[in-house]
């Protein structure tokens, strides 16, 4: 009853979107939020596993929703056409149970990780640059863990960061980062209820598509920090 009782807002419908899209959809998550201001364009098809050609042009979180119905009928879904940022995101993550963002850019990033500590929802960030990729859980509304900004700092307040699109990134490792970031989701869901493991909360893993390995790293509270020093 746990996964059919959550809701998870998923930020992001893209690369590593769609395979968590999949796999939160496939556990049986009772009701997603998709969030996403893009539109499917044709490069996007070889990794983006959710659309068709018959999708170009559409607005992502639409589509997204649209396979979620065909997917289960099930399953309460939700399209937001917007993006995330400072103003909004608050009102856009707001009754979430877990909040999963697979954006491309740092200002939606942190404007995610900022208003889950505001409110108090654990986050799965997901994040890929060509063959390596990064999957952590935060609850920087805790008082003894870390957020999303004790990881990445202050000096990424912008848009200008790498995307798939302008590096490059084989389909099947966003397929391994994002399906990685769903099973992270599932843990913080069933926290305590099967044997799955703990949420490991403030440890980064590091995925390397080309060794092929994985190493976690434990993120520390930054006791200055602008997102969560008073949580």
């Amino acid at each position: 009853m746990a996964l059919a009782d959550a809701h998870v807002v998923l930020v992001g419908c893209g690369g590593l979107g769609s395979p968590a899209l999949q796999y939160l959809a496939a556990a049986g998550i009772g009701r997603l939020t998709l969030v996403d201001d893009d539109r499917v364009d044709v490069s996007n098809l070889q990794r983006q596993t959710i659309f068709t050609p018959s999708d170009i042009g559409k607005a992502k979180a639409e589509s997204a929703a649209e396979w979620v119905r065909r997917f289960d009928l099930g399953l309460e879904v939700v399209a937001v056409a917007r993006r995330v940022g400072i103003e909004n995101a608050a009102d856009l993550l707001s009754g979430a149970s877990l909040v999963l963002d697979g954006c491309d850019n740092f200002a939606t990033r942190l404007a995610v990780s900022d208003a889950c500590v505001q409110l108090g929802i654990p986050l799965t960030s997901a994040a890929l640059g060509r063959f390596q990729g990064q999957v952590a859980n935060f609850a920087g509304h805790l008082p003894d863990q870390p957020c999303y900004r004790c990881f990445v700092g202050d000096a990424f307040d912008a848009e200008d960061c790498d995307t798939c699109a302008a590096d490059g990134v084989l389909g099947a490792m966003a397929g391994m980062v994002g399906t990685f970031a769903a099973m992270h989701a599932v843990r913080i869901v069933l926290d305590g209820l099967t044997d799955l493991g703990r949420p490991q909360y403030g440890t980064l893993h590091l995925i390397d598509g080309l060794a092929p390995s994985m190493r976690p790293l434990r993120i520390a509270k930054d006791p200055a920090c602008r997102g969560c020093s008073a949580a």
